[in-house]
């Protein structure tokens, strides 16, 4: 038992890391890992995800605002639309067939990368503070929304990268708005998984604590690289979530 909890804190101080510097709160890491390494089905290895990523947002969330305030009323542009898409999203996807959802999120990953690689490339104005299009971050809210209602993961994952490519927002003021954006929709479904009995919670909380403890770092990390590295470390570390979760479709 106490191997095992060393092991959560230690596997959550990675996640924590890697959600710190990409802006993700470390659930799209978690999910896989859960589910190759200790056999969860997708839906008990999203709910579980989703109690370490809650706290680990939180805190990556007032890190970063401590380091480049977050622009509230952006963020309220993407939270409202985002909570009760997702809440809605959930209570379908907690009955969802697992295979079938992991199958769906092994897809959305690879989207995900061929979208990030291609604006990257191809993004035309430049970035900075104010962002373009503001009007239509609602939109961008609905879409992360379902995002993280299905798979457990929205804000950092589908966010950051079309607040760089399509409203031109540097990539870490896109990874701090992308974590306002996903803390509230966080709340929602991990209360709505954790309901449906698709929550571990004796693994979920070393996994917290293991997060809460090294977030911080994956936060200054990603204030001290390059913007195009940072970027394409995002891009290979979605590639590698894809090829875990393939082992077990």
């Amino acid at each position: 038992m106490i191997v095992d909890v060393v092991m959560y804190l230690l596997l959550g101080a990675a996640m924590g890391t890697l959600g710190g510097l990409f802006g993700i709160g470390g659930g799209l890491v978690a999910i896989p890992a859960l589910g190759v390494l200790f056999g969860l089905d997708q839906q008990l290895a999203q709910g579980t995800a989703l109690l370490m990523v809650l706290p680990n947002v939180l805190l990556a969330l007032w890190r970063y605002n401590q380091r480049n305030r977050i622009s509230v009323r952006n963020a309220m542009m993407l939270i409202g639309p985002s909570f009760f898409v997702s809440w809605l999203t959930s209570l379908w996807a907690v009955r969802v067939d697992a295979q079938s959802m992991r199958i769906g999120f092994v897809a959305f990953l690879i989207v995900l990368t061929l979208f990030n690689l291609i604006q990257m490339y191809w993004r035309k104005g430049d970035a900075g503070l104010e962002l373009r299009h503001r009007n239509w971050l609602w939109l961008l809210g609905v879409g992360s929304g379902v995002t993280a209602g299905m798979f457990g993961v929205g804000g950092g994952v589908i966010a950051t990268p079309i607040l760089t490519g399509l409203f031109g927002a540097t990539q870490v003021v896109a990874q701090g708005l992308a974590l306002a954006l996903a803390a509230p929709a966080t709340v929602i479904t991990l209360t709505t998984y954790a309901v449906h009995d698709h929550v571990d919670w004796l693994m979920g909380i070393p996994l917290a604590i293991g997060g809460l403890a090294s977030i911080s770092w994956g936060v200054a990390l990603a204030h001290s690289l390059p913007e195009r590295l940072l970027r394409s470390l995002f891009c290979v570390f979605l590639v590698i979530c894809a090829i875990m979760l393939c082992f077990r479709v």
